[in-house]
């Protein structure tokens, strides 16, 4: 997936700075919801703040943004992605208006992904790795995003108030993540081509992903 690419591409930019310099790439590159610019909210979303980071992100992309994708077309897949992400830079710089901390990422819009994967496929099953016990489990979809929806939105109450816009959660933007799978499950109706829907079992049968 070419969005993937870039995402590696540009974390693979960022190994190559001294620390000095990467935070200065990401002051520039990543949303400072106190100094807002819509350049901002469109380079934030290809910027990341370790390996972790970027990992899972793609990790998520690459597993739920496949099929939605295949559902839109390229174009449409793009708009979406990207709109999805600057509804969930919205909601964050929303909830943290005079945060100085720079927001980087793609979680928003690979958030904006699972919601429209909540809405596409809620049958389908998610292969799901438990660690207590260790064991790999499947996990209808439906149940799977709505729980990491809750969470979201859990933690994005917890955050507000006096201090959210100083910890912003710990340095996880959960407003951004619920806003951007909101954004996800309405845009996603807009979006998705109803002739594409070729393969019925997505909807019924155990798929990983």
């Amino acid at each position: 997936m070419a969005l993937i690419a870039l995402n590696a591409l540009v974390f693979v930019r960022q190994l190559g700075l001294a620390p000095r310099q990467l935070e200065d790439f990401i002051g520039v590159f990543g949303l400072v919801p106190a100094e807002f610019s819509w350049l901002a909210v469109v380079t934030s979303m290809f910027v990341h703040g370790g390996l972790m980071h970027v990992g899972g992100n793609m990790l998520y992309l690459w597993i739920f943004g496949d099929n939605v994708e295949d559902r839109m077309g390229h174009g449409r897949f793009l708009a979406f992605y990207l709109l999805s992400g600057a509804g969930a830079a919205l909601a964050q710089t929303f909830a943290a208006p005079d945060s100085l901390v720079p927001m980087v990422g793609a979680s928003g819009a690979i958030a904006g992904v699972m919601g429209a994967y909540f809405v596409l496929y809620p049958r389908s099953r998610v292969l799901t790795l438990l660690p207590f016990p260790i064991v790999v489990v499947e996990i209808p979809a439906i149940w799977f995003l709505g729980l990491w929806f809750v969470m979201q939105f859990v933690n994005g109450v917890a955050t507000l108030g006096p201090a959210a816009e100083r910890s912003m959660g710990g340095g996880v933007a959960f407003w951004a993540h619920a806003a951007g799978f909101v954004v996800g499950a309405l845009l996603v109706f807009v979006f998705r081509r109803p002739e594409r829907q070729r393969v019925e079992w997505w909807n019924d049968g155990p798929f990983p992903g």
